[in-house]
């Protein structure tokens, strides 16, 4: 799409939405491969595939349904998004945003976004749930780009609370109620679709980063502009190059996904549940 028409296109593709869905969302949750479980805690679901919504392109990525799921949790209004975009794909970052800025037209406030990632810190194992406190962005774009300078106001959207921090007690109350240990930590984006060599994870460890990933920031970036409030949580589904023995491979991945996804179904339940009831308060402003 042309960047000019970012907004009109927005606005298309909201209202064409408006007129499938009976639900308008509040909170929109970004499940990574293999967390599909959670669809089955979600009522009176309409689904549409996102190569059939105007101005979104299909999803290519192996182990991502490609599909949105409009319906009702904890009586909600909710959207999920069964796989995103990624820049490797071949995408450029305003169009991996765009459905953030679709569903925050409809009236989404709240992003809870998961992802598989590579564990950096040497305590990290595979199988660990990781909560996002903070991120590097590496991966060398930014998606407000000719987006922010649009409007006449708010073109430089502050970052130092990128992670909501009621969003993230919520998620350590819900994680000391299920007897889960929830790691925090710092998580790092590049644009893949290579991993990393051991040399780039030496230094993203000194940096200060605790996971690496190909996805995320974007969002993040976006809801931050959009100020919506954002809760992230990584999948350790491997360890980092340095760390790893043998090859990497995307197999590895969605293997250790679907060993690791009840938990992170229960722990993505409860947060959520909680999410949904204090969404409309002040408190959490």
């Amino acid at each position: 799409m042309e960047i000019e028409k970012y907004f009109s296109c927005v606005d298309e593709t909201a209202g064409w939405l408006e007129k499938k869905i009976e639900f308008k969302p509040e909170i929109v949750v970004v499940l990574s491969g293999g967390l599909s479980n959670f669809l089955s805690f979600v009522e009176d679901k309409t689904t549409i595939s996102l190569a059939d919504i105007p101005n979104f392109p299909a999803t290519r990525v192996e182990g991502h349904a490609g599909q949105i799921i409009f319906g009702k949790f904890a009586d909600v209004g909710i959207a999920v998004m069964s796989g995103r975009y990624h820049h490797y794909e071949g995408y450029g970052p305003q169009t991996i945003v765009f459905p953030y800025f679709v569903l925050n037209k409809l009236g989404a406030k709240s992003l809870v976004t998961t992802n598989a990632v590579g564990g950096i810190n040497k305590k990290y194992k595979p199988g660990d749930v990781m909560m996002v406190t903070d991120h590097i962005n590496m991966m060398g774009i930014n998606p407000l780009v000719g987006i922010t300078v649009q409007k006449p106001a708010d073109q430089f959207p502050s970052m130092t609370s990128a992670y909501h921090p009621a969003f993230m007690d919520i998620a350590r109350l819900a994680a000391k109620r299920l007897g889960m240990d929830l790691q925090q930590g710092v998580y790092l984006a590049t644009s893949g679709p290579s991993y990393e060599t051991k040399s780039e994870i030496k230094v993203y460890r000194s940096m200060g980063a605790d996971a690496v990933g190909m996805s995320t920031v974007p969002e993040v970036i976006a809801a931050a502009y959009l100020k919506m409030k954002v809760l992230t949580f990584s999948c350790i589904a491997n360890q980092a190059a340095d760390l790893h023995e043998g090859e990497m491979s995307h197999k590895e991945v969605l293997n250790a996904m679907n060993l690791l996804a009840p938990d992170m179904v229960r722990l993505l339940v409860e947060v959520v549940k909680d999410i949904a009831v204090i969404s409309r308060s002040p408190a959490i402003e």
